[in-house]
């Protein structure tokens, strides 16, 4: 870490989006400064950020160019989609990328983040294997049983995810997980299907000092493979708490570094089973901003800037939902956002996305109540009352 104040800090975003763009107001709310970079412009936090960059690739010379010319204290992959052989090289200089090179490198891809939960760490994680070919996938998914789920090797929300019931759909998934991850025969994951009743993730957050803060298991329901909403409390077991902040230290000691991390689990009938993580704060996360003091968001930043972390506790029940785009084009305004905000104790977040497309995340709305069931109800009402206009 920099030994220089938060006022004189920089932090560089490796993309853009909206979870950038809450980490960019937090960081510049306590006195550094921030660089966005991402492939478009207009991107949510370019639009709050010091200053932007805009790459073709956030990979290769332009990318270690643009970097060491801000040459920022500390360097925050917003996204999976980066050079992270580039990003070990600039570690190994002496640059500090967050949380770790080697995090970024391994929560990136699928495939690395199983074998190094369930193969290093002994971890119960999904049964898993790799297919080259669609006819490996089609030996694979037998082996596995059906239903399975295949997915790309990239992990970014739900990119190439798909459920496959039957053989008959194999090539199908194949076509969808090579496009959405990138094409090239690139390999495939494909995984058993866990019969879960509840979805978690649990904001893990590592200090400067290597001290482990959980905050409250979040809730979350995900369509297509991607976040739709999330809500706070989800209950747990005294065990199956206990045994979750187990693997999630476990994993996030393993990637070492210091921020916040998103460790998602299904929870079973009988069992726990580790999902995925992320080496950044997570979209289901979202639901802090209302139902923390300080959000998810913040406590990444004072843990990079090696700011002390408040004590956490959840204020309210609180909800979060999605607001998605149906159609394609540029982006001329929004319908129904005044409608949406009469819903009792709502906020609506709109990300200020230049285009959009099918399922394309646009904002949120944040809700809290009485309980989990009225702020969910609230946020879900609000969002299906807004609707995005594009031509």
């Amino acid at each position: 870490m920099s030994s220089n104040s938060p006022r004189d800090q920089t932090l560089l975003l490796l993309g853009a989006g909206e979870l950038g763009r809450e980490m960019a107001l937090a960081a510049q709310a306590l006195g550094a400064s921030v660089v966005a970079v991402d492939r478009y412009e207009g991107a949510p936090a370019m639009q709050v950020a010091g200053s932007a960059e805009v790459l073709a690739s956030l990979e290769g010379p332009e990318l270690e160019e643009v970097i060491r010319s801000h040459a920022p204290d500390v360097i925050i992959p917003e996204i999976e989609a980066v050079d992270t052989e580039l990003l070990a090289r600039l570690e190994a200089e002496g640059f500090t990328v967050a949380p770790t090179a080697e995090a970024v490198r391994l929560t990136s891809n699928r495939a690395a983040i199983r074998n190094l939960a369930a193969g290093e760490l002994g971890i119960r994680t999904p049964g898993y294997a790799l297919a080259s070919s669609p006819e490996e996938l089609r030996d694979a998914c037998d082996r596995l049983g059906f239903p399975c789920v295949v997915k790309s090797l990239r992990s970014w929300s739900g990119a190439g995810q798909s459920v496959v019931q039957g053989l008959a759909r194999v090539e199908q998934a194949w076509a969808y997980a090579q496009q959405e991850g990138g094409g090239d025969d690139e390999a495939v994951l494909v995984e058993e299907f866990i019969d879960f009743h509840t979805e978690i993730t649990l904001l893990t957050i590592r200090d400067p000092g290597a001290d482990v803060h959980f905050l409250e298991p979040i809730g979350h329901r995900q369509e297509r493979g991607a976040y739709r909403e999330s809500w706070i409390p989800q209950p747990l077991s005294a065990d199956q708490l206990r045994e979750a902040r187990e693997i999630a230290e476990t994993v996030t000691r393993r990637l070492g570094g210091v921020g916040v991390f998103g460790v998602e689990f299904f929870v079973t009938d009988g069992e726990l089973v580790f999902s995925e993580v992320s080496a950044r704060p997570h979209d289901t996360g979202f639901v802090t901003l209302v139902a923390h003091e300080v959000s998810q968001f913040e406590l990444h930043v004072r843990a990079l800037l090696g700011l002390p972390l408040p004590e956490q506790r959840c204020n309210r029940p609180s909800a979060s939902a999605v607001i998605l785009a149906r159609d394609e084009g540029s982006v001329q305004g929004y319908e129904g956002v005044e409608r949406a905000e009469r819903v009792e104790s709502v906020q609506v977040r709109l990300f200020g996305k230049p285009t959009a497309y099918p399922f394309r995340r646009m904002g949120i709305t944040l809700a809290t109540g009485d309980s989990v069931e009225e702020a969910r109800a609230r946020a879900l009402e609000a969002a299906a009352r807004i609707e995005v206009r594009v031509d």
